[in-house]
């Protein structure tokens, strides 16, 4: 019986400590920040497919995102799926897209726009983008280990160096 009593209490304390580290696990990726995947030629030369970027959720959540940030957001599209984007454009902000079109950025919104103009589905097509999608914001690219960088948030270099 006393084996018994001794195992149950080593199992509790083991479930104890996996539910804890898990819980502090899930709190660190959903409101610190995370890794993300990139897949596609959106953000290209910046960000090529399969590139990993470390992330961070507090500026977006607090409303402090930039001209020249690169985020995370929900597709406007799809809301399965995540886009990596440039913020081009704020609320109030006159974005010029196309060679006659223009849009103001209404209260509440950014216009999100790929590095990569000729293949990048952004807001020259679905236009304006909540910053309720907003997931979060790059600060840099970790791998591959030889292209690893922090990213600037200049428009005037997409490369982000």
């Amino acid at each position: 019986m006393v084996n018994l009593k001794t195992f149950s209490t080593k199992f509790f304390v083991l479930v104890g400590c996996v539910v804890k580290y898990g819980c502090i696990a899930h709190c660190t990726l959903e409101f610190i920040g995370d890794f993300v995947v990139c897949v596609g030629p959106s953000m290209e030369p910046t960000i090529e497919s399969q590139n990993i970027i470390l992330t961070e959720h507090i500026t977006p959540r607090l409303r402090r995102i930039k001209k020249g940030d690169i985020v995370i957001a929900k597709s406007p599209n799809n809301p399965r799926q995540l886009i990596c984007k440039r913020v081009v454009g704020l609320p109030g902000d006159r974005v010029r897209w196309g060679m006659i079109k223009s849009d103001v950025v209404p209260r509440g919104y950014v216009w999100l726009e790929g590095d990569n103009n000729s293949n990048s589905t952004d807001s020259r097509d679905y236009g304006p983008v909540p910053q309720g999608l907003i997931r979060g914001r790059a600060l840099c690219k970790v791998w591959p280990p030889q292209d690893m960088r922090v990213f600037s948030n200049s428009l005037n270099d997409p490369s982000g160096r």
